[in-house]
C-alpha cells in the first residue's frame, strides 16, 4: 500500500449477485466497527459478466435486512486481469474463482479465499454458492461472511498498521 493512500480490497464470487456483495457489505462493517472505515475501501465483482449492471440477488438482500445490513445500492460487475493493479487484496469465495483470479493476476499479487482468515475454518475453506438453494444458503453464506470477515479485518489492520 502506498503512504497516505486508502487500502483497498476485492472480494470475487462468479456472478457478484450473492456472495462477495454479502460479504463486501459485512466486510465494510465490520471495518468500520473496528474504526478502518475512513481508510479501506471494499468492492465486489465477479469473474463471470452475466450479471453485469444487475441489483443483488433479492434473497441474499432479504437475508442482509433482516440482519442489519443494507445491500440496496449493490450493482454487479465483472472482474478483469487489469484491475489487480487497483488493489492490495484481492479475495475470491471459492477455489473456482480462486483459480479463475490466479490465471488472470501478474506474478507480483497474491490472490487468496475469503475463509482462510477465519481461525475456524480450514484453509482451503470456501463459501458455498447459494444460488440454487433455498433461504438457509443465504443464511450460511451470512454466518461464514461475518465470521471470516473478523479475521480480513485484522489482516488489514496490521497490513496497514
Amino acid at each position: 500500500m502506498m503512504g497516505g493512500m486508502t487500502y483497498r480490497v476485492c472480494l470475487v464470487c462468479m456472478g457478484n449477485i450473492c456472495r462477495s456483495p454479502m460479504a463486501e457489505v459485512v466486510l465494510r462493517r465490520t471495518l468500520t466497527e473496528r474504526g478502518l472505515g475512513e481508510q479501506v475501501t471494499v468492492d465486489s465483482a465477479g469473474t463471470g459478466g452475466w450479471h453485469v449492471g444487475d441489483p443483488m440477488d433479492e434473497r441474499a438482500l432479504a437475508i442482509l435486512a433482516q440482519n442489519g445490513y443494507d445491500g440496496a445500492a449493490h450493482q454487479a460487475r465483472q472482474f478483469t486481469g487489469d484491475w489487480f493493479s487497483r488493489y492490495d487484496l484481492v479475495l475470491a469465495m471459492d477455489r473456482d474463482n480462486l483459480v479463475t483470479l490466479r490465471r488472470m493476476a501478474p506474478a507480483d499479487v497474491e490472490v487468496r479465499l475469503f475463509r482462510s482468515f477465519d481461525p475456524a475454518a480450514p484453509p482451503d475453506a470456501e463459501v458455498p454458492d447459494p444460488y440454487y438453494g433455498g433461504r438457509e444458503g443465504f443464511e450460511e453464506v451470512l454466518a461464514l461472511v461475518e465470521a471470516a470477515s473478523e479475521g480480513v479485518a485484522k489482516h488489514i489492520a496490521d497490513e496497514i498498521g
